[in-house]
Formats: structure tokens, C-alpha cells, sequence
């Protein structure tokens, strides 16, 4: 799929964005495939978390900073020098910086976007990572194989929650650890502005309405699987409302492009929701039994 990557509004910008709203059997796929490698409102190359910010986001040289921060917070309940599995790894950058920061005996990285794993083959090489294309919730995987599980920032992409955590139970051995971070949903829309605000996010991320769930109800669906010391906490302060200014003011001084456009209008709807505090960022933590 050729991807736009600035100019004016023609007539391929407008194939190319009604074809990425036709996702198929693979949402998450289609969708990442349409920002490609090199999207420009990334907080660091190759990174595509919203980061942990001891800013207010109003600095772009905390960026860098700010997406390993993240990482590192998400991983360090890890058990050191354990079998690892990263789940839903994105561009691969954040792998070497796991196995770094918990002594890793051994990375895989679980990916259901293939071009993502290509795309990553330096990063995977470097921590180094076994690539393993799949489904969070069909894990082609063997039971009881890592003592730690990580997924940074892409369990709402997955098509069930409670399947992914049914799966999560399933791989880990006994004792191994579960960590993730998500985005949650306060509250549900209250009127029209609100209620285009959220279906504009579901649609053009490709999710389904089981995307929205709040922090109780995630939590909930982790102790369902079977998981025990299920332990959540908001983190939204440091991570949306940062990254929303960051991202502001990274288009701010973009130039003018199909691009650039459609992004604006995304971020005035996440935006409203972060404003009227109907989304926040949540941090996991669960043991299995």
C-alpha cells in the first residue's frame, strides 16, 4: 500500500484514507501499516509509545527521554534474568532496552503486524529477540514457556481483552509475571460531541466498542482469567496529557499536508476526551498463580 507522506489533499490521499478505514481480518495490522516505519509525530524514530513524562510535554527534547522511561516503568516488575515475552512489540526498539534493564535470559517478541517484525529486524537482532508473528489471543505458543509477560501500550488493539489475559495465564509459568500498560475509559459519552469524539478514535484505530473499558473493568478481567495480585494505577497525567501537548506542538510546525491535516483533526477529538477526562493511562500488574 503506498502511504502519503505530505502535499496537498488530492485525489490518492483520499483513496488512501478510505482504504485504510477498510481493515479487514487484521485491524491493528492494516492500521499500523498505513503510518509505516517513519510517521511523522512520533516522540523518537522508531518508538510508538506516548511515553512517561517528568515534563509537561512541552519540551520535545524530553521525548526521547520520555518513551524508554516508559518502557523501563512497564517492564521493571519483570523477574530479572527470566524468559520474557514482549506482546505487541511495535517497531522492535524497545526490546533491547527490556532485556537490558531486566537481565533477560531470553526475548520474544510476539507481533501480529509482519511488516513491524521486518521493519524491526535491527532492533530484534541487537536485544537479541525471537520474532514470532501472531494474535495475542491465539498465542502460537507453547504453555507454561516465559516467566514474564510485557505488553506496552497495545492491549486495546487485541480483539478481546479476556482472551489476551486467558492467554497471558496460559504461556506463563508458575509465579511469572504479567505487566502491561493500556488506555482506559473513564466514562461513556455524554451527548453528541462526546459520543463523534469517541467513535472517531475507535474508527480510525480500527478498534471494536469491547475497546472501551475502564480501569475496574480491565482489572476484573485479569482476576476472571485466573491471574492473582492483580494491581492497577493511573498514570495519565504523565503520559496523554504531555504527549497531547508534545503532539501539538510538533504540528504546530508541520507543513501543510494531507497528512498534517488528518492528524489535527484526530488530536482536537483525543483532545476533547482527555479534557473532559473520559480516557486515561493505566499501568498492570498480575502474578499467576
Amino acid at each position: 500500500m503506498s502511504r502519503p507522506t505530505g502535499g496537498p489533499l488530492t485525489r490518492e490521499n483520499l483513496l488512501h484514507a478510505a482504504r485504510m478505514l477498510r481493515y479487514g481480518r487484521n485491524p491493528a495490522g492494516t492500521v499500523y501499516d498505513s503510518i509505516g516505519t517513519d510517521f511523522f509525530l512520533v516522540l523518537d524514530r522508531g518508538w510508538l509509545n506516548l511515553g512517561l513524562w517528568d515534563g509537561d510535554g512541552s519540551d520535545p527534547g524530553e521525548a526521547p527521554a520520555a518513551v524508554r522511561r516508559l518502557v523501563r516503568e512497564v517492564a521493571a516488575p519483570l523477574p530479572a534474568a527470566g524468559d520474557i515475552l514482549d506482546v505487541g512489540n511495535g517497531l522492535g526498539a524497545q526490546d533491547p532496552l527490556i532485556v537490558e534493564s531486566r537481565g533477560a535470559r531470553s526475548l520474544t517478541a510476539l507481533n501480529v503486524t509482519l511488516s513491524q517484525l521486518r521493519a524491526g529486524r535491527e532492533h530484534l537482532a541487537a536485544a537479541p529477540a525471537s520474532p514470532v508473528c501472531g494474535d495475542a489471543c491465539r498465542m502460537p505458543l507453547r504453555a507454561a514457556s516465559f516467566d514474564g509477560l510485557i505488553s506496552v501500550e497495545a492491549a486495546f488493539h487485541f480483539p478481546s481483552r479476556r482472551r489476551f489475559f486467558e492467554e497471558a495465564l496460559r504461556v506463563l509459568r508458575p509465579g511469572g509475571v504479567l505487566t502491561t500498560s493500556d488506555i482506559a475509559t473513564v466514562r461513556m459519552p455524554g451527548g453528541p460531541r462526546e459520543g463523534l469524539a469517541a467513535l472517531s478514535q475507535l474508527r480510525v484505530w480500527g478498534l471494536r466498542r469491547e475497546a472501551a473499558a475502564t480501569a475496574a473493568e480491565i482489572a476484573a478481567l485479569g482476576e476472571g482469567a485466573g491471574f492473582a495480585d492483580v494491581h492497577i494505577r493511573s498514570v495519565g497525567e504523565r503520559v496523554i496529557g504531555p504527549a497531547l501537548r508534545f503532539v501539538r506542538g510538533r504540528l504546530g510546525s508541520a507543513p501543510t499536508s494531507a497528512q498534517a491535516l488528518g492528524a489535527r483533526v484526530m488530536l482536537s477529538q483525543v483532545e476533547l476526551l482527555w479534557e473532559r477526562r473520559m480516557l486515561d493511562y493505566v499501568l498492570l500488574t498480575a502474578r499467576r498463580p
